[in-house]
């Protein structure tokens, strides 16, 4: 199914990211990604005119992998919406994927003008959705006060605390994952088991959304396709 320039595509994403790792954003020329694949400049503006969109497209297919991750284990197994399993699971994940990372991190040095994503507005009507859900069948509490906000601020704290200080980096993040998991549970979802039905019916709700998400980001990535401009 897949063709030359998909994979050629691919190939420039790849290099792509690992130069803005290495250099940021700003110090990135479309030259240097060029070179790093072994093309000229002009073949990597046939998929993407402009520098921005290249990093957009990086964007979402970094994301776009990181939903199908998700998506897997929530396919293997329902009860992976609960928040207190997957909120740590999106951590866990979100770890293994540096650029994801720096993103959260709201690095301005390696993102520039793309700290500001359209993506990120995608994920922050995601969340809503997602408790929306969780809280129309009772998988998670409906007392709390501003609940997204308690929700956001002690998850982000998980991320971007061992940016303020350097006090806990010798916990393994997959022992941050168990404290997170604890937390979440015992702060923020009622008491007892969770109904299986509504859990059920949380992950079909859930997995569709996220589908969508997914394929409207594949279709993003490759936008600009070659084979498929016309003219």
């Amino acid at each position: 199914m897949s063709h030359p320039n998909r994979e050629r595509a691919d190939r420039i994403l790849d290099a792509a990211g690992e130069l803005l790792l290495r250099m940021g954003y700003r110090k990135v020329a479309i030259d240097d990604v060029a070179r790093a694949v072994g093309i000229g400049k002009g073949t990597v503006y046939l998929h993407w005119r402009t520098k921005e969109l290249l990093f957009q497209a990086l964007m979402m297919r970094e994301s776009a992998d990181l939903t199908d991750e998700l998506l897997t284990r929530i396919k293997a197994d329902p009860a992976m919406i609960l928040p207190h399993r997957m909120v740590p699971c999106s951590f866990l994940i979100t770890h293994r994927r540096p650029l994801v990372m720096a993103m959260l991190r709201g690095n301005a040095e390696m993102f520039g003008s793309l700290g500001d994503l359209a993506l990120k507005k995608q994920q922050d009507e995601l969340s809503v959705h997602f408790e929306t859900a969780l809280l129309r069948h009772g998988l998670i509490r409906a007392d709390m006060p501003h609940m997204s906000y308690a929700l956001h601020a002690a998850t982000l704290g998980f991320y971007v605390g061992d940016t303020i200080s350097d006090e806990f980096e010798g916990i393994p993040v997959e022992e941050k994952a168990d404290v997170l998991a604890h937390l979440i549970r015992t702060a923020f979802e009622p008491p007892g088991e969770p109904d299986p039905a509504a859990v059920a019916e949380v992950a079909a709700e859930l997995s569709s959304t996220l589908e969508e998400l997914v394929s409207g980001f594949r279709n993003g990535i490759y936008a600009h396709d070659p084979t498929r401009a016309s003219g």
